[in-house]
């Protein structure tokens, strides 16, 4: 599925958890994420940016998370991930967009992953959150 074996599957899903979290909880900036993505093979990213996309649907981000997100991203609103966020209902097939539009993906998703997560940790899971990656150590 990833065209990697399983366990260098399993290994980069794992890291992408955690550096996608550390992202959304203000622990790794955005730009840090941006050059750890940057530095993955062409299926990595592609990998990568289909979890990211499963992340944010669990998350379920609003239109107002998708704008935000957006702002925050440093992408244009008018770039094709910008535009693909915003739609209601978001379009989740970041990993379909041509190569030279991953990058641009990928700071779209985490962003608004990160203020669709930081929303739901103040609500949902606020002081009784059992989640593992809500509960990250600094770095």
């Amino acid at each position: 599925m990833w065209g990697t074996s399983s366990e260098d599957g399993r290994a980069l899903r794992c890291e992408a958890e955690r550096v996608v979290n550390e992202v959304a909880q203000g622990l790794r900036t955005l730009d840090d994420g941006t050059t750890w993505f940057s530095a993955l093979s062409p299926v990595g990213r592609q990998a990568v940016l289909q979890e990211v996309a499963g992340y944010a649907m669990q998350a379920h981000i609003t239109a107002a998370d998708g704008r935000e997100g957006v702002a925050r991203s440093g992408v244009k609103p008018t770039a094709n991930p910008s535009v693909m966020i915003c739609m209601d209902p978001p379009r989740y097939r970041f990993a379909a967009l041509p190569a030279d539009e991953h990058v641009k993906a990928f700071r779209v998703l985490v962003s608004v992953f990160s203020v669709a997560d930081t929303r739901r940790r103040q609500t949902y899971c606020k002081g009784s959150c059992g989640h593992t990656w809500h509960n990250l150590p600094p770095r």
